[in-house]
């Protein structure tokens, strides 16, 4: 549920900016703000199969007053989205926060407005070896391959962090082989001696720990604990002529966030499974079975600082970014956000209402 994986590099992200402003102009949808009948303002934005996103829960829940939803699509790429987020192909995106500020730095004007995917206890990605494996340290890293979905984006990020944190030094860490491998082929690949660490989580995790032989290497919740990876991104340009919308669409992603938070899990399922099967896409529900946390940190998915200056600070290290060329508060705003606004305390639920009463 409600975190499309991600299929493409930021270096695709950072080639595709040179095309925005040609994409822009020919697409002529960046201006065009479509109105139900009723006044409404409609977003146009992609999906992820068989999963439902934060905004699609707060539509099904209630919780738009001036927005309405159109769907136009699947998408695989966090990259993609927010590349067509930021090209007016669509109105929103989400990617993984270093994306976000990768394509930020090459010259796009984007905002993340609220956070959506993240890791906690329940829901996080581990780096797994098989039980007979000589690889016990990041050391052991050097010269061997880990397989993962993508190069450029969260695993990536992860995998190299975990090693510098290690020690490795950075001559090091480029003689660590990442290999892209799809998902579903990854435990496969593993457990077939092609790579040397798998990337799994969610279903592909869980189904692997079931047949046994892997050990954990290390977590990207045992590096960062419970922090929000991902957020959703609008263009400057969207934001300043369309505020209410922008507001309103925050607001109730925001309160569908902390519905998922403060509800059970299988209220949540039950829920989720219902979304899918009434919106006729000829859907799959097996993945939202596998659904264990919102793994959102912040309350109603607020942004933190140190959400977005990790990544920053790990491009500038990595010699991606100029110094001081970006502060967090260029990339994000809680603005809209009624949990990190005032309109809600923190510790409240869905409605603003005491967690006591919400239950």
């Amino acid at each position: 549920m409600i975190r499309p994986r991600f299929a493409r590099s930021v270096a695709a992200v950072v080639a595709l900016v040179t095309l925005s402003s040609f994409a822009v102009a020919c697409s002529g949808s960046s201006d065009e703000v479509v109105k139900t009948a009723d006044g409404k303002t409609v977003l146009r934005y992609e999906g992820s199969t068989g999963q439902v996103l934060f905004p699609e829960l707060a539509a099904d829940l209630g919780y738009f007053n001036d927005v309405e939803l159109n769907w136009i699509g699947d998408t695989t790429s966090g990259p993609q989205s927010i590349q067509n987020a930021a090209t007016g192909q669509t109105d929103f995106g989400g990617a993984f926060n270093g994306a976000v500020v990768k394509l930020a730095s090459a010259g796009s004007p984007i905002t993340s407005v609220i956070g959506y995917y993240g890791s906690d206890k329940q829901s996080f990605n581990g780096y797994y070896v098989l039980d007979d494996s000589p690889i016990k340290t990041a050391k052991d890293l050097i010269g061997k391959k880990v397989g993962m979905n993508t190069l450029g984006a969260h695993h990536e990020f992860v995998v190299r962090e975990w090693l510098a944190r290690e020690g490795l030094t950075p001559d090091e860490i480029k003689q660590v082989e990442l290999i892209v491998v799809p998902p579903v082929n990854t435990e496969q690949a593993l457990r077939q001696g092609q790579i040397d660490v798998a990337t799994l989580g969610s279903v592909f995790r869980d189904s692997a720990l079931e047949r046994g032989g892997l050990r954990e290497l290390f977590t990207d919740e045992s590096l960062f604990g419970s922090f929000t990876y991902g957020t959703l991104v609008f263009r400057d340009e969207y934001i300043a002529q369309n505020k209410e919308a922008v507001a309103d669409f925050v607001q109730g992603t925001a309160r569908a966030i902390r519905w998922t938070q403060t509800h059970p899990r299988d209220e949540v399922l039950a829920k989720l499974t219902s979304i899918v099967n009434s919106r006729g896409r000829n859907e799959d529900t097996k993945l939202i079975s596998y659904w264990k946390s919102p793994g959102v940190a912040g309350p109603g998915g607020t942004i933190t600082d140190t959400e977005i200056s990790t990544w920053i600070d790990w491009l500038t290290r990595n010699g991606e970014l100029e110094d001081g060329k970006l502060k967090p508060s260029d990339i994000y705003t809680n603005e809209f956000n009624p949990y990190a606004n005032g309109t809600y305390s923190p510790d409240s639920g869905a409605d603003g209402q005491a967690l006591e009463a919400a239950k």
